[in-house]
């Protein structure tokens, strides 16, 4: 989340400083430690419920201690539990990575001289422990806060979050991690899919500098999978995909398919069940020649974003790409700024 502290100055409302939200805004430590949980809880020949811990999601770690506890009936304390999954934590929080827009956004900010903070439900130790990565970002923020350090957590204001936030007379903006949770955020004043998708100068802020010609460079990430009738299928033991919930919308760069190497655009969203909600990514050539792709198995570097998709778009069984902006993503792929796609086919 990220939340706006507003001054009202001659009738008009000023941004005056700006409080985020650590997991699952910045950094994606929600997805560096999904399995241990599971793996907790089945020393104890307990089964994890996935719908009631995706509630639990924001919940103060005494709180959430004492809640595991007594739901699975474990025969420990909520004080051994904290200890036992805390220290399995510790070692997947230093792996968490920075989340799409995350740094470019703490990069904008700090140029241009807008005080921000970062406030978290986690125990300030978690919080030294899950950015020590992310040194430059340390020093950034004017102020660092965690839940031991306040009175209340989430929802009171002392603490960041959506209804904190709004609690405390701020502007919100929300970026769900659940994609299919987002109805649980329309209290905020605005829900996004993606950092990617925020847009500082709607908010009175000064804008993002780093387009170019309507294509904006991201760090490069890779995909690779099975692609057939245009739908990437990646491998993945658990059935879910490596990428953090927050990539969204569509991307541009290269694609491997043995020894052709092809210009695409890549629409990444999600495919809504009735009771599930599953990554859909689908992938469209560029310019194909016309000489026959025998197999399937494809390598994809990213190396651009265009736009978030349109709500037809996220609802749509098969997307189809507009030429304005296959034309964008052709234009761009061609500057130095995307000149990425002669590290194929390395995989990260």
């Amino acid at each position: 989340m990220a939340n706006f502290q507003c001054e009202t100055q001659n009738g008009e409302t000023h941004i005056s400083a700006v409080i985020l939200d650590l997991d699952g805004t910045l950094l994606n430590t929600e997805q560096a430690t999904k399995g241990v949980l599971l793996e907790l809880l089945a020393r104890y020949g307990k089964v994890m419920d996935r719908e009631k811990e995706d509630k639990r999601l924001g919940m103060i770690h005494e709180e959430f201690a004492m809640a595991i506890v007594e739901d699975y009936e474990l025969p420990i304390t909520p004080s051994c539990f904290s200890q036992e999954i805390m220290s399995m934590y510790y070692e997947k929080w230093v792996q968490a990575k920075a989340l799409p827009g995350a740094n470019r956004l703490i990069q904008h900010l700090h140029k241009h001289g807008v005080p921000f903070a970062l406030a978290s439900n986690s125990r300030r130790k978690s919080i030294d422990i899950k950015m020590s990565k992310q040194q430059v970002w340390r020093e950034y923020f004017s102020v660092i806060l965690g839940s031991d350090q306040v009175k209340s957590g989430k929802p009171s204001p002392d603490i960041t979050g959506v209804k904190a936030g709004k609690a405390a007379g701020m502007k919100v903006v929300a970026v769900p991690t659940l994609q299919n949770a987002a109805e649980k955020y329309s209290i905020a004043d605005s829900v996004l899919h993606s950092l990617l998708e925020f847009r500082p100068e709607l908010w009175g802020l000064p804008p993002f500098e780093d387009w170019v010609d309507n294509a904006l460079p991201i760090e490069p990430f890779y995909l690779k999978g099975s692609c057939r009738s245009g739908l990437l299928y990646q491998p993945s033991d658990s059935g879910e995909s490596p990428l953090p919930d927050q990539d969204f919308g569509l991307y541009f760069g290269w694609a491997k398919f043995d020894t052709h190497e092809i210009m695409v655009v890549a629409s990444i969203g999600w495919d809504y069940g009735c009771c599930t909600c599953k990554r859909k990514i689908q992938i469209h050539l560029l310019d194909r020649s016309n000489e026959p792709i025998c197999n399937p198995q494809v390598q994809i570097l990213l190396v651009g974003y265009i736009r978030g998709l349109t709500n037809e778009e996220s609802k749509a069984g098969n997307i189809v790409i507009p030429e304005e902006d296959k034309s964008i993503a052709r234009a761009a792929l061609d500057l130095p700024a995307f000149g990425y796609h002669t590290n194929l086919p390395v995989s990260p």
